[in-house]
């Protein structure tokens, strides 16, 4: 009899060790290694069959056909998707707990039950009448929608043969379990084979699997890294639990565009679309006129959005002053500030600095530079921006700034909205002609600044 070894694995990272660590050397992680059973195959090398005989093809004689799409009837998720679920793809959806993963899967079967799809939901985490019940919230109820409470990875592939189903969906992987892996569910060997097994089974039966993934306390998916190599697409599900609003990103996108987002709104009744954010983000923005307070114009995958950003400065009582940033780079700002000391001559090393994206939103591009540059020497000089302005540019160490991207594109939702006045690199060009919005063109930072003064004398 083969003796059972063990091994100790890392639960963040994936890597292996044969005695216990307490900190990972390779993600720098503390108590992350857990134990797992190692158990040594029966067959020896030299008997293992060959189980793929078929010899490589070269890429001329491999025929391309069409990509089949099925849209889930939620054009939000459809955008995010890149047009909707693509046959035979493994998607990845993941999030904090009680986000709307759960939900927005739900109602998206119900949708894809209206178009005769066949859809198998498998609950490792909540009952049948659980389930049920939320349905019924929802006004879910459809004969193709088919409910499994199975935790067991092998009583759940026999159900996918058995049943055929259009879509498979498993809420979640960190909570199913394969009976040929030694250790506990949720560990990094459980995930790592339970994905590939269900990546296998989607390419070969042409069966789109939608698998829900938890994520840690510092927001990155729970489980190897490996998890998010195997899938086709990884759609994040962001928001803040106080507020409603809930934000679908693409971080990764086989069949479509990265980074693009869809905007939903939680209510008791589920999650409805946001057609247009712009005007979510900015509802109770003329009601509060203050210093530091600025709109820029953002751009999510393909569609450019209006956010507010708003900015305190207050002189510290700390020895140090403190810096504190919601829905931006801490690095970013950092940066920022250091270009208003150098090239401004603005002495912000001993104010306090606090920068803030209204409405729960996470901004990554450059582009909002500019915005939170001009946020913060506003606050500082107590000087209030006109409301109908917008600001968009990358500012550079030496205070220029640089040119963004789909400038038209930005210019053309600020005119939608009603905004009179736009701030812009000067370096960006424009072959459109706009009428009703003024374009201030400028170089440096310093310009801007005096653009909003100016502004806000008239």
């Amino acid at each position: 009899m083969a003796k059972i070894k063990t091994k100790y694995v890392c639960q963040q990272c994936g890597y292996e060790t044969a005695r216990y660590m307490g900190k990972c050397p390779e993600c720098g992680n503390w108590e992350t290694f857990i134990e797992e059973k190692v158990v040594p195959e029966q067959t020896p090398k030299n008997n293992r069959v060959v189980l793929d005989t078929i010899p490589p093809t070269p890429i001329k004689e491999i025929k391309v056909g069409s990509e089949i799409r099925v849209s889930t009837n939620i054009s939000e998720f459809d955008r995010v998707l890149g047009g909707g679920l693509v046959q035979g793809s493994l998607v990845l959806i993941a999030g904090d707990p009680g986000i709307g993963k759960s939900t927005i899967l739900l109602q998206s079967s119900g949708e894809l039950c209206k178009q005769n799809k066949k859809v198998l939901y498998v609950s490792a985490e909540e009952s049948a009448s659980q389930i049920k019940l939320r349905a019924d919230r929802l006004s879910i109820s459809h004969d193709n929608l088919y409910i499994y409470p199975q935790t067991n990875f092998e009583s759940i592939k026999y159900q996918i043969e058995k049943e055929r189903p259009d879509i498979v969906v498993v809420d979640s992987i960190q909570a199913i379990y394969s009976t040929d892996i030694q250790s506990s569910a949720g560990s990094v060997s459980q995930i790592r084979e339970c994905c590939n097994s269900l990546m296998q089974i989607a390419k070969q039966e042409n069966i789109t699997i939608i698998v829900i993934g938890h994520v840690t306390k510092e927001g990155n998916i729970a489980g190897p890294k490996v998890l998010e190599h195997m899938v086709d697409t990884v759609i994040q599900f962001e928001g803040d639990k106080y507020k409603s609003y809930r934000i679908l990103r693409a971080v990764k996108n086989r069949f479509g565009n990265t980074s693009e987002v869809g905007i939903f709104e939680m209510s008791e009744h589920g999650l409805s679309e946001v057609i247009n954010p712009s005007e979510l983000f900015l509802k109770e923005y003329n009601q509060s006129q203050a210093t530091g307070s600025v709109i820029i114009v953002t751009n999510e995958g393909t569609r450019p959005m209006l956010v507010e950003i708003q900015a305190l400065v207050g002189t510290t009582p700390y020895p140090s002053p403190r810096r504190v940033t919601n829905g931006v780079d801490l690095s970013r700002v950092l940066q920022i500030l250091a270009v208003l000391e150098k090239r401004v001559g603005m002495n912000l090393s001993k104010q306090d600095v606090y920068v803030n994206v209204i409405g729960g939103i996470d901004i990554q591009e450059p582009a909002a530079d500019l915005g939170i540059a001009l946020a913060v020497a506003t606050c500082a000089r107590d000087v209030v921006i006109d409301p109908h302005t917008a600001i968009v540019g990358e500012v550079g160490l030496s205070g220029e700034i640089r040119a963004v991207n789909n400038i038209e594109k930005r210019i053309r939702e600020v005119q939608k909205l009603g905004f009179k006045k736009i701030i812009i690199p000067y370096s960006n060009k424009i072959d459109e002609q706009f009428e009703g919005i003024q374009i201030v063109r400028v170089k440096r930072i310093i310009e801007a600044i005096s653009a909003c003064l100016t502004t806000n004398n008239n």
